[in-house]
């Protein structure tokens, strides 16, 4: 291991031992260093007075820069926002659509990445959603082929599904959608943070992703990454006053100028949950820390002796075992439902998802974990 593990436990998982946590693709836990991070923020709070004025940019300030470093992005091209669905929402409605374009989506995506396009039918948006492959997983050459369609505009995707673990290849998509102007919209909520994530190397038009999952943050903080050529054409539609350009100068707020932030601030809504995004910044911090990469390599290390066994049982993997998966792994045994109460009955916490076991394992987490759950099956 490129960390050591057991350090790592000690001082920011001191509960990891109680119980096996595989289920990060719902929800993970905060770290030590978060959880310190919060309760000072909120005991310093608790006194208005104590609450400085700068602390409302730099607190924001900081947790931009810990997101662009997360994908590796600029933080004038971040803007942070409550959920995975808001910031989808807000960039469905800011993109330059016309009546007649088709936005692009595969089937069995979350719903937080259909609704918002589904919406757009107001505008005479319509969605075209493409059907899995027999296994279950995007079927790439028909979501590619269908951008050769005129009135396709873009395409909207999981960089991870959020049920079987397959990770879309967004180099293909990044190459497809830049050759012919067509934008690309990426769900990032289950990758960030264990599976590498480059904007620049990899150009997309629009990234979203929340910190509860696999970012080890709290409820209420996530970020919108857009483009930084693509931001004078997006145009939230949602007016908050914090987006637009004026909101900085509190002594001069009735200027009601319209104009909007020149960067991706201007799909930040009012009232920034201040303790949520220190708890953001902290965890991010960490995870910056240990490498992205290493905590990569660490999970597929976790998975192989829960693979094996499955193909020793004959349970099916729903995950690609090749380099197509990310940090989720899942079975579909026969009676999903009886497997999943045999795990927790184990001690092993996971989550049943669109008739798949999901074991989604994080950093803090030991191949000696995952041989017992190898040994449950």
């Amino acid at each position: 291991m490129p960390y050591d593990i057991h350090a790592l436990r000690a001082a920011e998982f001191p509960w990891a031992d109680r119980r096996i946590y595989l289920d990060h693709a719902s929800l993970g836990p905060l770290p030590a260093r978060t959880l310190r991070a919060v309760n000072e923020f909120n005991t310093r709070r608790a006194v208005p007075f104590q609450v400085a004025p700068e602390d409302f940019s730099t607190i924001t300030g900081d947790a931009r820069a810990g997101a662009a470093r997360l994908v590796n992005a600029a933080p004038d091209e971040i803007g942070l926002v409550q959920t995975t669905s808001l910031g989808l929402a807000l960039a469905a409605h800011a993109l330059p659509f016309r009546e007649g374009d088709i936005i692009v989506v595969s089937d069995r995506e979350f719903p937080s990445n259909v609704y918002p396009w589904k919406l757009l039918r107001d505008k005479g948006v319509s969605v075209d959603i493409v059907p899995c492959t027999p296994e279950g997983w995007p079927d790439e050459e028909r979501l590619l082929q269908r951008l050769a369609d005129p009135q396709v505009r873009g395409v909207a995707l999981s960089a991870v599904q959020f049920a079987t673990g397959y990770r879309a290849d967004l180099s293909r998509f990044s190459a497809e959608t830049r050759r012919r102007r067509k934008y690309l919209v990426v769900d990032a909520i289950q990758a960030v943070g264990v599976h590498p994530i480059d904007v620049r190397a990899t150009p997309v038009d629009i990234l979203v992703c929340a910190a509860q999952k696999w970012l080890l943050g709290p409820w209420g903080a996530g970020f919108l990454y857009a483009r930084k050529d693509l931001i004078p054409d997006l145009a939230p539609g949602v007016a908050s006053w914090l987006g637009y350009a004026e909101s900085d100068d509190l002594t001069r707020l009735t200027s009601y100028s319209g104009e909007y932030r020149p960067d991706a601030r201007r799909f930040e809504l009012s009232g920034h949950a201040l303790q949520d995004l220190v708890g953001f910044t902290a965890s991010a911090g960490l995870l910056l820390e240990l490498g992205i990469p290493a905590i990569a390599a660490h999970l597929r290390a976790l998975h192989a002796p829960v693979i094996a066994a499955a193909r020793a049982k004959g349970i099916p993997v729903a995950t690609p075992e090749d380099d197509r998966r990310a940090g989720t792994l899942s079975l579909r045994p026969a009676a999903p439902a009886r497997l999943h109460a045999r795990l927790r009955e184990g001690g092993v916490h996971c989550s049943v998802r669109e008739g798949v076991v999901r074991l989604s394992p994080h950093c803090y987490i030991t191949v000696e974990e995952m041989e017992r759950v190898a040994g449950m099956l």
